[in-house]
């Protein structure tokens, strides 16, 4: 099956890359198989995280999924229930401290990149496109390099002319206290008051005219979500 859980040990330069992805439409049957296997392949890997136990609390039940997800998306996994995740603090370029709470209030998707990875290089550009033309929503896309050394991110950036200069870094893989960081690329969507609720592990193309859309709409039930909620 195309997006098979691939656990890596040792260096985090041993990434692991999803097969690509299949040009066929599942049914309704095989894309509740697939999110079944894939939130197993979740639970499987939450061992792996330094605080993994802290994403066993479960915030809420997320309800219905989001209808009409892309079929590119189809490996991207909406999860049953929002989990509460371990406040982490990465860094900007400057070296400034940046944490997710910064973003409070809207839809977050984390996207996980490094210097080393050729398939993060394929998908960041048309990630900065997205990231465009969902400027003004309530989504913020940020992306999250896992290099060691945080000394080579500018560079690289400015080598292949990505305009990505609000880039976090996470040199000390605090990410791991929230998933395990041995796949990339890899993205991880956190709901409004920063509770995981979505995750795709491995190279997506996001120029596919059909993703903004359905972010829209996955940005719009969990602001309802957020706001039911608040008033609790």
């Amino acid at each position: 099956m195309a997006g098979t859980c691939h656990l890596v040990t040792g260096i985090a330069r041993h990434a692991a890359v999803f097969r690509p992805q299949q040009q066929s439409i599942p049914t309704r049957s095989g894309e509740s198989i697939l999110r079944s296997y894939l939130l197993l392949c979740l639970a499987l890997l939450l061992p792996l995280s330094a605080q993994g136990g802290i994403m066993q609390h479960k915030a809420y039940h997320t309800g219905e999924p989001v209808p009409n997800k892309p079929m590119i998306m189809r490996e991207f996994v909406e999860m049953q229930h929002a989990r509460k995740v371990a406040k982490v603090t990465f860094a900007d370029l400057q070296g400034n401290p940046k944490t997710l709470a910064e973003y409070q209030g809207r839809l977050v998707l984390l996207n996980l990149w490094a210097s080393w990875c050729p398939p993060c290089l394929r998908e960041m550009p048309a990630l900065a496109k997205l990231r465009s033309k969902l400027q003004g929503s309530s989504i913020q896309i940020v992306p999250l390099s896992i290099d060691e050394d945080p000394a080579a991110v500018t560079p690289f950036l400015a080598k292949h002319e990505l305009k990505l200069d609000d880039s976090w870094i996470d040199s000390k893989k605090e990410i791991e206290k929230i998933m395990p960081a041995n796949v990339v690329p890899a993205t991880y969507i956190f709901d409004p008051n920063g509770n995981l609720v979505g995750f795709i592990r491995g190279y997506l193309d996001w120029d596919d005219p059909d993703i903004a859309d359905y972010l829209l709409r996955f940005a719009a039930k969990y602001q309802t979500l957020a706001q039911s909620k608040a008033l609790q």
